[in-house]
């Protein structure tokens, strides 16, 4: 399925599409660097995790959504239920936090609007951090999460994930569509936001985009990176999905901001993947800082964000198996 076009936006190879960024949209994002400037490459360590937990816990909550704890797979979490939801599908959702921060109750709101536009279910895993728990929890925990899915019935499975989450959630999806050829379920789909795919940090853009990026510089990554691997190659398909073979994979949407030292992991993903052969594309948005769809409500482009992915998760849930 190609990506649409809309008349405000433009593309850059068959690929790419290029949101601009509106009059609105550009004073917020004034004013949320102004708010933001003390905290640049601040947040190292566990320490970092109330702070970072509070900021997802402020994403403005989405009406018509209920929420309800659960354990699938072993693993415990959240579920966010729209009141109008597809039955026999599921969202799979990957929290970000660089594999060292974030809970899945802090992540409902995000994840609730998700589910919303999608008009389907979402799970929110728990999966163990790092460095308590390094590599390869990170990546079991979510294999067995979507096995618990799977055992619920669930049939039509498309998988989310946000940053560290969304490398876990492209991760997941080579895993269990290479699972699918020996019998198991493949995924739908995959929509991930701003994804860490390179875990060697060799992206250009943590040089060029330094100066942009209001959160994340390059040392800061690098220590968390390395809290999560310990001394496993950061080019282990199962760290970097930037790495693996993305061959047979389902249809497959990034989006990422402009403004962000990770934007090349972005770009360098999708460009393999659709080497691969793969339907994938990426929603550039200029202007954009890493997680602006967290500004629901605020951004114009986190709502237009938030209506392509429900778009599209939405019509890979309703295709046929």
């Amino acid at each position: 399925m190609q990506a649409e076009i809309g008349e405000n936006t433009t593309t850059h190879g068959a690929w790419c599409v290029t949101h601009p960024l509106s009059p609105e949209d550009s004073a917020a994002m004034t004013a949320l660097r102004s708010a933001v400037a003390g905290m640049k490459g601040k947040l190292e360590g566990t320490a970092a995790r109330g702070p970072f937990n509070g900021i997802m816990e402020r994403v403005a909550a989405p009406g018509g959504v209920t929420f309800e704890a659960d354990t699938v797979g072993g693993i415990s979490g959240w579920w966010a239920r729209p009141t109008q939801a597809r039955k026999g599908a599921a969202i799979l959702h990957l929290h970000g936090g660089w594999f060292n921060w974030g809970t899945a109750s802090a992540f409902r709101n995000l994840v609730g609007h998700i589910a919303l536009s999608a008009g389907v279910d979402a799970f929110i895993p728990d999966y163990r951090l790092a460095p308590e728990h390094p590599f390869p929890a990170a990546i079991r925990d979510a294999e067995a999460c979507y096995r618990g899915l799977v055992d619920r019935g669930i049939t039509k499975i498309a998988l989310a994930g946000d940053s560290a989450g969304g490398s876990l959630a492209l991760v997941l999806l080579s895993l269990a569509t290479a699972h699918a050829a020996s019998g198991g379920l493949a995924p739908l789909g995959a929509v991930v936001l701003s994804p860490v795919t390179d875990l060697a940090l060799t992206g250009e853009t943590f040089e060029t985009r330094a100066e942009a990026d209001p959160y994340f510089i390059k040392s800061q990554a690098t220590g968390l990176v390395r809290s999560y691997l310990g001394a496993i190659d950061p080019s282990n398909p199962l760290a970097s999905p930037l790495y693996g073979d993305l061959t047979g994979l389902p249809a497959i949407r990034v989006h990422v901001g402009d403004d962000e030292v990770l934007l090349d992991d972005s770009r360098r993903y999708v460009e393999r993947a659709v080497a691969a052969g793969v339907d994938a594309t990426l929603d550039l948005w200029l202007g954009m800082a890493h997680g602006f769809v967290n500004g629901v409500g605020t951004l114009k482009a986190a709502t237009e964000a938030l209506s392509a992915i429900g778009k599209f998760l939405n019509e890979q849930l309703a295709g046929a198996r």
